[in-house]
């Protein structure tokens, strides 16, 4: 088997679409299985996704015939459009209907349904989706709100992608496609032995979020060669700097070279500014994380200048977010990307469905296509368990902002 190179990339004045090739499978394996890009081989030398544009914004040219004449499909979407987070639901809306618009599908019938960011309303999304005849349901956002909807949607056969990071609610039903940690933990993990980093230590909350990623990191720096020397677990609450203090003090010369450390808001803050303190200077102790580090805060500060951690590539979204404030006025939320790259894989899998079998693709093998889809996050699939797989970039903190230092792959 051989990999095969993804086509070449057009860029125009739209958002990036996304193409599935030859549907397939490939056997799953349970979330704390590292995932290496770098060793997945394309099956059967089939081609990988295509990006192309199909509307010409400038020329007012409609590319998108391939989408003409294509029987009509319903896809609900489910979003806090009322209640406390009702900006971020209305802005990735928006984005659905870009990319609704962008794909040239008039037949595809986007049922947007309110979820009032809750549990209950969320229930009630998908009941009234379903009832309307939805083939596919794209949402909702909040954990507590996926696991409403999955009870309601499997009994009808309609499958979800949700917008959830919550990695428990994954089944072959319910495919998550928010930004999960571990192909995060997996990329920072291999951009270490890379650059023979072999002697970490890891500064890790005890929650959910901490468990579920320190454990991952254990395994993928295992198999990386590289080695945990020093270990802190702490709970909400502790006195973190006084655990680095004494991480310090029970050496002359740390025996490691960097300290992954996977949270994010003010923690993140709390723990560089301690590690600086203490004479663990970011210049040499490298700082490694996760996605959380995305955040224009955290860039900000003196103490994060030169970490590392791994994302999607910000040049990736770049054109989306251009078109949509082009169209809106108004910049996107950053989870909008989500909503633009599911209405867009709903719209070609709808097509690469009618003109095979005479049904949309959205069955549970059409989404597990393992050669996976572009969007513009980069390139991602779906695992057999329901999590999502994406292709990332490392990125360095300078200056304020995330600067990509070693490129996405463009291929699984």
């Amino acid at each position: 088997m051989t990999k095969t190179r993804l086509y070449p990339i057009i860029l125009c004045l739209l958002p990036l679409m996304l193409m599935l090739n030859a549907c397939g499978t490939q056997s799953g394996a349970p979330w704390v299985t590292r995932h290496d890009n770098s060793h997945i081989e394309v099956q059967n030398n089939q081609q990988l996704p295509r990006i192309e544009p199909t509307y010409e914004a400038a020329n007012n040219v409609n590319n998108a015939g391939s989408f003409t004449g294509l029987p009509a499909v319903k896809v609900a979407i489910l979003l806090p459009l009322s209640g406390s987070r009702s900006a971020i639901g209305q802005s990735m809306l928006q984005a659905a209907q870009l990319a609704l618009f962008e794909m040239g599908y008039s037949n595809l019938n986007l049922i947007p349904r309110d979820t009032k960011g809750t549990a209950d309303g969320a229930a009630a999304a998908a009941r009234s989706a379903i009832n309307d005849g939805a083939q596919l349901i794209l949402g909702p956002l909040f954990g507590s709100s996926v696991a409403a909807v999955k009870t309601i949607a499997a009994p009808n056969n309609v499958n979800v992608i949700a917008f959830s990071t919550d990695w428990n609610l994954a089944d072959r039903n319910t495919f998550l496609m928010g930004f999960l940690p571990f192909s995060q933990v997996d990329r920072i993990s291999r951009y270490m032995s890379e650059k023979d980093i072999r002697n970490v230590a890891l500064i890790a909350p005890m929650d959910q979020y901490g468990n579920a990623v320190a454990s991952h990191f254990e395994n993928a720096a295992a198999q990386n060669r590289i080695a945990i020397t020093q270990k802190i677990r702490f709970n909400i609450g502790d006195d973190i700097a006084a655990k680095i203090a004494d991480l310090n003090a029970k050496q002359n010369t740390p025996n490691f070279q960097a300290v992954f450390m996977p949270v994010g808001g003010s923690m993140v803050e709390t723990i560089s500014s301690a590690l600086s303190y203490h004479h663990l200077m970011p210049q040499e102790y490298k700082r490694l994380g996760t996605g959380l580090w995305d955040d224009a805060r955290i860039a900000a500060q003196p103490n994060m200048q030169g970490s590392w951690f791994a994302a999607p590539a910000p040049s990736a979204r770049q054109q989306f977010e251009q078109t949509y404030f082009a169209t809106y006025g108004q910049r996107p939320a950053r989870l909008s990307t989500l909503a633009y790259d599911a209405t867009a894989l709903a719209a070609i899998l709808a097509r690469r469905g009618f003109e095979s079998t005479g049904a949309p693709a959205f069955g549970f093998s059409d989404l597990t296509n393992p050669n996976g889809f572009v969007g513009t996050d980069g390139i991602f699939r779906f695992r057999q368990n329901g999590l999502v797989e994406r292709g990332l970039a490392i990125l360095e903190l300078r200056n304020g902002q995330g600067v990509e230092i070693d490129p996405a792959p463009n291929r699984f």
